[in-house]
C-alpha cells in the first residue's frame, strides 16, 4: 500500500462503503456540487459560470498541481520571518483604497476591539497559509484571503440562521453547485480545502460577471448577483452611478464590502491603530495525506499522535466518528506528523480501520430503529449489508460499523458540538421537547412563548431546518413564561419535565391520552385550553410529560 503526500491538495478519492448526498448562494456569519448534467453549470442568479482558469478548481477534484506548485513560496521572503505570512499578503493587495466613513466605521471597531483581533489570528493560524497560497495560484487580489474574518471569523464549524457554514460561509444549494459534498457522514463546506477552492472558483465567476469590479463582486458573494444587478439597473434608470458606493443595497451588503476593506487596512499597519499581529511563519502549517478508505478519527488522531480535537479542526468536514466511507479519503494533519502517521497507516490491518459489529435483527426491528440504536443511517445500513430496500427479516444479520470509542470521545463531532451547545446555561428554567411528526419551530416556540430564532440558537440549528420525529430540542423558558405558570405551582418534576405535541388519533379521548402520558385530564385541558369534551382527529395538542417515565 503507498501513501501519496502532498501540501493542501486533493487525492485520488477511493471507495470502500458508499454513501451518496450533497447538497448551497452564498451567506454571511456575523462575527459575534458539481452537476451531473452535460449542460453549461449557472450561478445563483442564473448566469452560465465560465469555464475554469488553468489552476482552477472548479469541481474539487479537477486539476493535481505538482509538487512544487504546492509549495507555493514566494521567492523575496524568508519563511522563518515571524511575521512573513503578513508581509506576503500586504504585498499582494490590489483592491483599491477607499476613504469612506463606512470603511473608517469599521476600522474603529477593529481598532477598539484587540482582543477579537487576537482571537481571529489564533483561529486563522492553521489555515491562512494555504488560503494564501491557493489565492496567488489564481492570480487574485489577497485581500480575499482575509474574507473569513468577514464571514466567519475564521471559525471553522461557524453556521448561520440562514444555513451557509464553515469558513466561507456556503448554504447548501451554493455548496452543492460548486461541488461540495454534503451528507450524514461529512460536509464539504466546512472542508478547508474543499471549500476554500470552491470560494475562489465563485468569486473569479463574480468578478468576470462584473468586468473585474472586485467591490461588485464582493457585493455579489454576500447577497447574490441578481440582487447586485437589480441595483445596478435602477441606477441606470434613474441616471445615478452604479459603482458599488452609490447603489442601493441591502443594509448587511452595504457593511460587507467596507468591512473587508477595513481588515486589510487595519493589517497593513496595525501599528497606526495601536495594534500588533500574532507572528506568522510563511509555511505550511498541514499537509493532506491518502487514507485511501474509511478511517475511524480516534484511530487517526491515535496514529498521528495529535488530540482529537486538532484532528477534527485540521478536518472539520467530517460530522461523525469516522470519515465518509464514500470519501474523501484524505486528511490534513500537521506537517510534522505525516511520516510517522503514514508508518502506521501503512502497517494497520484493513480489517480495523473501522470497528464492525455483528447484529441479529429481531422480530419488530425496522432499519430505522437499528440505525438509531447504533447512531448511524438507514443509508449506512443499506449500504453496508447491500439492500436495495427497507425489507429485512428477523434471524438475519446486518454488519454495522461502529466507532472504537465512546462517542463522548470525538468531542467536535456534530453530535458532540450540539450537546455542549444545548447544555449551555441561559437563565431560567431548562426543557426537553421530543420532536413530533408534523412539528416545526415556530409551533414549538410558540408554545413556549420563546421566538424561533432563539430556539435554533439554544440548539446550534438554523430556523430553516427541517426537525425530524425524535430530535430533542432545548428549551429555555423564563420566569414568567407559559411554561412555568402551565404547571402546578412548585412541581418537583418541573426539571424532569418534556414538553411534547401529539396528535390526536381516531379513536383517542382525553381520558386515554391522559392515562398514556400518566398525566390527568384537568392538565390536559388547562394545557390546551380545553372545554369540550370531544377531540378531532389530526387536532394537536401539548403536553409536559415526566421524562423520567415515558419511552415516546
Amino acid at each position: 500500500m503507498t501513501f501519496l503526500v502532498k501540501i493542501g491538495l486533493f487525492l485520488p478519492i477511493l471507495t470502500v462503503l458508499g454513501l451518496n448526498g450533497c447538497g448551497g448562494t452564498l451567506a454571511t456569519h456575523q462575527p459575534v456540487a458539481e452537476p451531473t448534467t452535460e449542460e453549461p453549470r449557472q450561478d445563483p442568479a442564473g448566469q452560465p459560470l465560465p469555464a475554469p482558469r488553468e489552476g482552477s478548481r472548479s469541481t474539487g477534484l479537477a486539476q493535481q498541481p505538482t509538487a512544487e506548485q504546492t509549495t507555493g513560496e514566494p521567492v523575496a521572503l524568508s519563511p522563518s520571518a515571524p511575521s512573513a505570512l503578513w508581509e506576503r499578503i500586504r504585498q499582494g493587495y490590489r483592491l483599491p483604497i477607499r476613504d469612506k466613513p463606512r470603511v473608517q466605521r469599521e476600522v474603529n471597531w477593529y481598532a477598539s476591539h484587540p482582543d477579537y483581533l487576537t482571537r481571529i489570528q489564533e483561529r486563522a493560524r492553521p489555515y491562512l497559509y494555504f488560503i494564501v497560497k491557493e489565492t496567488e495560484k489564481r492570480d487574485l487580489p489577497l485581500e480575499l484571503a482575509l474574507l473569513p474574518i468577514v464571514e466567519s471569523a475564521f471559525q471553522p464549524f461557524a453556521y448561520s440562521p440562514g444555513r451557509a457554514a464553515g469558513l466561507w460561509q456556503f448554504i447548501p444549494s451554493t455548496g452543492k453547485l460548486y461541488g461540495l459534498k454534503q451528507n450524514w457522514w461529512y460536509d464539504g463546506r466546512r472542508d478547508v480545502v474543499a471549500a476554500t477552492h470552491a470560494a475562489l472558483d465563485y468569486l473569479q465567476s463574480l468578478a468576470d460577471q462584473f468586468d473585474g469590479n472586485w467591490e461588485l463582486a464582493l457585493a455579489s458573494y454576500n447577497s447574490g448577483a441578481g440582487t447586485v444587478r437589480n441595483a445596478i439597473r435602477s441606477n441606470k434608470k434613474r441616471g445615478k452611478p452604479t459603482d458599488f458606493w452609490t447603489l442601493d443595497l441591502p443594509r448587511e451588503t452595504e457593511g460587507y464590502v467596507p468591512r473587508l476593506l477595513a481588515i486589510a487596512q487595519v493589517i497593513e499597519n496595525p501599528a497606526k491603530y495601536g495594534l500588533s499581529l500574532s507572528p506568522l511563519p510563511n509555511q505550511p502549517f498541514f499537509g493532506t495525506v491518502n487514507i485511501e478508505g474509511q478511517l475511524d478519527l480516534a484511530l487517526a488522531a491515535e496514529m498521528a499522535e495529535i488530540s482529537i480535537e486538532e484532528l477534527y479542526r485540521l478536518n472539520p468536514g467530517f460530522n461523525r466518528w469516522a470519515t465518509d466511507p464514500q470519501g474523501p479519503h484524505r486528511l490534513n494533519l500537521p506537517l510534522e506528523k505525516i511520516e510517522g502517521f503514514s508508518e502506521q497507516l501503512a502497517q494497520l490491518d484493513p480489517k480495523s480501520r473501522v470497528k464492525w459489529e455483528r447484529y441479529q435483527i429481531r422480530s419488530g426491528d425496522n432499519l430505522g430503529s437499528i440505525a438509531r440504536k447504533y447512531g448511524t443511517t438507514i443509508g449506512v445500513l443499506q449500504q453496508a449489508n447491500q439492500l436495495k430496500g427497507n425489507r429485512i427479516r428477523a434471524g438475519r444479520h446486518l454488519l454495522i460499523p461502529v466507532s472504537t470509542r465512546h462517542l463522548n470521545h470525538y468531542a467536535l463531532s456534530t453530535e458532540q458540538r450540539q450537546t455542549k451547545l444545548q447544555n449551555t446555561q441561559r437563565g431560567g428554567s431548562k426543557t426537553i421537547h421530543r420532536v413530533l411528526k408534523g412539528d416545526t419551530l415556530w409551533d414549538i416556540s410558540r408554545s413556549h412563548q420563546v421566538g424561533p430564532n432563539e430556539l435554533a440558537r439554544w440548539n446550534g440549528m438554523s430556523p430553516k431546518d427541517t426537525l425530524q420525529p425524535g430530535q430533542k430540542l432545548v428549551v429555555w423558558s423564563r420566569n414568567g413564561s407559559r411554561l412555568n405558570t402551565a404547571l402546578p405551582n412548585s412541581n418537583p418534576l418541573i426539571k424532569t419535565r418534556s414538553s411534547v405535541r401529539y396528535r390526536v388519533r381516531k379513536g383517542d379521548s382525553l381520558h386515554r391520552i391522559a392515562n398514556r402520558f400518566n398525566v390527568t385530564v384537568t392538565d390536559l385541558r388547562k394545557w390546551n385550553t380545553l372545554s369540550g369534551r370531544y377531540l378531532k382527529p389530526g387536532q394537536r395538542l401539548q403536553l409536559y410529560v415526566d421524562v423520567r417515565e415515558q419511552t415516546l
